[in-house]
């Protein structure tokens, strides 16, 4: 007696067919965020140096080692330092420079704001190195074109890039620059989902100008100002073109970064596993920020 084969149903293919469309990006995200994400958590317990990688025989197992140095290191706390020093002042000033820039590119949409908006958004799609040679002379402590005007205000030269306090906000100055363009775009995006009802009402109602800002645009941003941060946050705690380009972590390491931190442990000292530790490190430090931000947009939203 032959047994009847039952073909799947329609309902079957249904409920599987999500998961055939995200099997790719699931993939994907598997392959190449959480396997290494393993693969630097392991290496972080060894030796791994250059002569691990050519004979793994080499590499030895040294448990919590590379931490307990690492914890110990002043270099990698004032890495630390420098890092926090940056994300406290250079992720408002993004955000409060891109939503200024989007609310004015807002006010219309004639060829001289296009323009602008084209203008605003190329730093963030300029080659690092061609903005850092560009940037280099304009920092010039003898010729560059920022002492050149104070000295025209009889001001005395400024140490940009030679003192470590003011190569930092020096460095925090040509980023914030290169970082307003993108999440201008963002800003403005928002900005032209308002429906304009809002504000007509607004004006019957007599709200000025700032009232409207403050209890129509504002609150309607939190979403965009939401993504803005938590990505802005993750950036600036992964601080690393600026500094490796324009000051290589000096002077006295008065710019390095946990960034530049790992990659000169890494690939200048070729201690794998020290950097290894230092960059898992950064990633829990990541993962808490990122989740004090969920956290307190979760406790806005339940207001």
């Amino acid at each position: 007696m032959e047994l009847v084969r039952k073909k799947p149903s329609r309902e079957g293919k249904r409920q599987s067919a999500p998961y055939v469309f995200i099997a790719p990006a699931v993939l994907l995200l598997l392959l190449f965020a959480v396997l290494p994400i393993i693969i630097a958590l392991t290496i972080s317990f060894t030796d791994m140096d250059l002569r691990g990688i050519s004979d793994w025989s080499n590499i030895s197992f040294v448990g919590i080692e590379n931490y307990r140095v690492l914890l110990s290191d002043p270099i990698f706390w004032t890495s630390m330092y420098n890092t926090f020093f940056y994300v406290v002042i250079g992720v408002p000033l993004v955000i409060i420079s891109s939503l200024g820039a989007a609310l004015l590119l807002n006010y219309s949409s004639n060829k001289l704001f296009r323009l602008f908006r084209v203008i605003y958004y190329m730093p963030a799609i300029t080659n690092i190195v061609a903005i850092a040679v560009i940037w280099g002379f304009l920092y010039n402590v003898s010729y560059g074109l920022f002492n050149q005007v104070l000295l025209f205000f009889n001001t005395g030269p400024v140490p940009w890039l030679e003192d470590p306090t003011m190569a930092k906000l020096s460095l925090i100055l040509l980023a914030v620059w290169k970082g307003i363009g993108i999440n201008m775009l963002i800003y403005l995006a928002a900005l032209q989902s308002i429906p304009k009802d809002y504000y007509e009402a607004a004006t019957i109602d007599g709200a000025s100008r700032s009232q409207q800002f403050f209890k129509i645009t504002f609150p309607l941003l939190g979403f965009a100002t939401f993504f803005i941060t938590v990505t802005t946050l993750i950036g600036w705690l992964q601080f690393f073109e600026e500094p490796f380009v324009m000051t290589e972590g000096g002077p006295l390491d008065g710019t390095i970064s946990i960034a530049l931190f790992i990659y000169q442990a890494g690939f200048s000292y070729s201690n794998f596993g020290y950097a290894a530790a230092a960059s898992f490190v950064l990633f829990v430090i990541i993962i808490i920020a990122t989740l004090i931000q969920f956290t307190l947009r979760r406790k806005q939203g339940d207001m």
